[in-house]
C-alpha cells in the first residue's frame, strides 16, 4: 500500500483538546517506562514532538531528578501542554518550546536520551528529523522512538481502526485511518535509521500497530 500524507502539524484549538481527550493512557505509560529503562537517575531528555505533555508527565513523575524539554510545531498542543503540566505540579521539570523538530535551535550532544511518539508520520520526509535527532543526541546516548506501522491493505486498516472501540467518534477514527496511511513500513524505517548512522539501535514490531526504534545508553 501506497503512503498517503497527513498534514504535518495539527493545531486548532479544537483538534488539540479533541487529541488530547483520546484515552492514550495503556501505550502512553507503557513507552514512558520502557524510556525510563534507557537513561540513569539524573537525565537530560528531549520529546521530540510531545504534543499535550503526557508521556513527560507519566515520566517526571517516576524519574524527579530528569529534566525534559518538550517541543513541538503545534502552538495550540503546547498551551494545553502547559495546562497538563501545571496541573501535574511539573513546571520545574518539564518546559514545552515551540520547536520545529527538523530543525532544532539546541547544541550538538546536548541530551542523555531522545523520546518520540507519533511524530514520524506527520512528516513528508523524515530524514532531516532523524539526523537532527543523532545531532543534538549525546554520542552514547540513548533513543527511543515509536510511530504507526502502515498497513499492507485497506482491509488490515479497517479492522485497526474498529477495534479502537466505540469510545472514539467518526472523527477520531477518521484520524486514525488517515495516520495508518500516513505511516512508515518497518523496512522504511530501518532504512532511515541506516541513512541517518544511528548506530546500535533497533527497530522491531511493539504492538500490532506499531514499530519502535530504541537504543539503550553506549558503553
Amino acid at each position: 500500500m501506497q503512503r498517503v500524507l497527513e498534514p504535518e502539524v495539527m493545531d486548532s484549538w479544537e483538534e488539540a483538546i479533541e487529541y488530547d481527550s483520546m484515552d492514550f493512557t495503556e501505550v502512553n505509560t507503557a513507552f514512558a517506562e520502557k524510556a525510563i529503562t534507557l537513561a540513569p537517575a539524573t537525565a537530560k531528555v528531549l520529546d521530540a514532538g510531545t504534543g499535550t505533555a503526557r508521556i513527560p508527565i507519566i515520566i517526571c513523575q517516576q524519574r524527579p531528578q530528569w529534566q525534559i524539554i518538550g517541543i513541538d510545531l503545534a502552538q495550540s498542543m503546547l498551551e494545553v501542554g502547559l495546562k497538563n503540566v501545571t496541573q501535574a505540579g511539573l513546571q520545574q521539570q518539564i518546559s514545552l518550546e515551540l520547536v520545529d523538530a527538523k530543525q532544532m535551535p539546541y547544541l550538538d550532544g546536548q541530551f542523555d536520551l531522545v523520546i518520540s511518539n507519533s511524530i514520524v508520520h506527520h512528516l513528508p520526509d523524515p530524514l532531516p528529523f532523524f539526523l537532527e535527532i543523532k545531532r543534538v543526541l549525546k554520542p552514547n546516548g540513548a533513543i527511543l522512538i515509536r510511530d504507526l506501522i502502515r498497513p499492507a491493505n485497506q482491509e488490515i486498516i479497517n479492522h485497526l481502526v474498529e477495534g479502537i472501540g466505540s469510545d472514539y467518534n467518526e472523527h477520531q477514527k477518521k484520524l486514525f485511518s488517515d495516520s495508518l496511511h500516513a505511516a512508515f513500513t518497518l523496512d522504511e524505517v530501518q532504512y532511515l535509521l541506516e541513512q541517518t548512522g544511528l548506530d546500535h539501535a533497533k527497530v522491531y514490531q511493539s504492538s500490532d500497530r506499531h514499530w519502535t526504534a530504541e537504543r539503550a545508553l553506549i558503553g
